[in-house]
């Protein structure tokens, strides 16, 4: 059975909801698959301040050894600055061993993101999460337009043929629209399917 993992952080919960709609689609695949989160690095002050939200039904990624036991990892955080936050970059940063021994090369990766504005960095904070991937040898599949709800403009929605993606507003109060989970799921499914055929 093809195993995949879905890798998130997320600070008010949009990603933890996108991460359980990919972990949905892969598993449609017929995948076995384990959600885990990265460490949570910001300040205690900080955390409170800015109410992230700190509950959540998955537990830690173990070590970044861990990745080496999966035909595919689907990687999903949050928008800073138009690029992937400290939180996930820091545990890629500490990915060197398998670099060098090339454990991720063949897997099949792919990324998922959210933004507060539709022109908040998505394509861009995508490219910083797929550009780790590719570096360490990784197929990447996106959101393809096989998914056409990514299409239109009658109203607001995520969706980038690099990853599926949600808006969640200045203050955070969107939160994933149909069509938005309805791409991560379809994201999943496509990955799972992919590694399933890469390891056959």
């Amino acid at each position: 059975m093809t195993k995949v993992l879905v890798l998130y952080y997320s600070s008010y919960g949009h990603i933890e909801q996108m991460a359980d709609a990919v972990a949905e689609g892969a598993r449609s695949a017929g995948a076995e698959v384990e959600i885990r989160r990265v460490a949570e690095t910001a300040p205690q002050a900080v955390i409170e301040a800015a109410h992230f939200k700190t509950d959540t039904a998955h537990p830690l990624i173990e070590s970044p050894d861990a990745l080496a036991n999966y035909d595919a990892i689907i990687v999903g955080a949050p928008t800073r600055f138009g690029r992937m936050p400290s939180q996930m970059a820091s545990f890629w940063d500490t990915t060197g061993g398998l670099w060098f021994t090339g454990k991720l090369i063949g897997k099949v990766g792919g990324a998922f993101t959210s933004t507060a504005s539709q022109h908040g960095g998505q394509e861009t904070t995508l490219f910083s999460i797929i550009t780790n991937l590719l570096h360490h040898g990784m197929t990447i599949v996106g959101l393809d337009y096989g998914f056409q709800d990514q299409m239109g403009v009658d109203k607001i929605r995520g969706g980038s043929p690099y990853g599926a993606t949600t808006i969640a507003g200045g203050d955070g109060s969107r939160q994933p629209g149909e069509e938005e989970l309805a791409g991560a799921r379809y994201q999943g499914k496509r990955i799972a399917e992919t590694a399933a055929k890469l390891s056959a």
